[in-house]
């Protein structure tokens, strides 16, 4: 089956993210263990919980359609996508924000179709904003979703200036390559933030650019990258060229994410 894009899937999609917000939520404030993974990176209940039940509801939403889902690959379970539609689902990115009681961890679940990301929803558990976007018709941003009590607005990226430009970067991400691009921008303010975050932020006019000049995954970007696109910024390598998915191993290349299409991206 290939998913129609419309009103029932969106809403659909935002209710699951919320379902797993939940649920994430109620292990967040529980006594819970972390384990490791086979390359180290922390897993906790949390993450095996929101999974399970986007699996549930992508079933439900799109039969037939490929998921591609952080822990289930890490269990080796991984979908045929030669179709070039499918699914990728992160159910918490940024797990060690979560572990260290932060607020800055999220729930992702993208549409990729043809190797671009066509649709996406992000959701901030802890403190319930819900990001969604669909590109070429708009992206949107919800506050405290779980009360659903306020009305969504529409996301717009901003003209950056010289004199007003803000980078949003992660702390424990700030490697050589990052910092060489910071340097080019001595005037920029640099917002630290966590998770797929940093694309919302962008998405949002609250930030212009975002440099990853280290390794993420397919999962960890798809659905910020659709927001962002959506709201009118656009995710590129650092040398210009297209971000592509369905990559053999799902494993992302460095990448540029910015708002305004005039904003030069730096020289590596």
């Amino acid at each position: 089956m290939t998913p129609i894009i419309d009103a029932e899937l969106v809403e659909g999609l935002k209710a699951s993210a919320l379902r797993a917000g939940r649920a994430i939520m109620e292990v967040f404030d529980s006594d819970f263990d972390v384990r490791r993974k086979d390359d180290y990176s922390p897993v906790t209940e949390a993450d095996e919980k929101a999974e399970r039940l986007i699996l549930e509801d992508l079933a439900r939403l799109a039969p037939g359609v490929p998921v591609v889902a952080e822990e289930s690959v890490e269990a080796g379970r991984v979908p045929d996508i030669s179709g070039g539609q499918f699914f990728l689902v992160d159910p918490l990115d940024g797990t060690k924000e979560f572990i260290g009681r932060g607020t800055s961890f999220t729930v992702n679940i993208g549409l990729i179709e043809d190797r671009q990301p066509r649709l996406g929803v992000v959701l901030a558990p802890a403190t319930g904003d819900l990001y969604w976007g669909i590109v070429d018709e708009g992206a949107w941003l919800l506050r405290n979703a779980y009360a659903a009590q306020e009305e969504a607005q529409p996301l717009q990226v901003r003209q950056a200036t010289p004199d007003d430009l803000a980078i949003v970067a992660s702390r424990s991400h700030l490697n050589p390559a990052t910092e060489a691009i910071l340097a080019q921008y001595p005037k920029a303010r640099q917002v630290n933030i966590g998770s797929s975050l940093k694309f919302c932020l962008v998405a949002e006019g609250r930030a212009d650019l975002y440099p990853r000049m280290g390794p993420t995954m397919e999962w960890d970007t798809a659905a910020g990258h659709a927001v962002l696109s959506a709201a009118g910024g656009s995710v590129t390598t650092p040398d210009g060229g297209e971000f592509l998915y369905a990559k053999p191993d799902f494993r992302n290349g460095h990448f540029i994410a910015k708002g305004d299409p005039r904003l030069a991206i730096p020289a590596r």
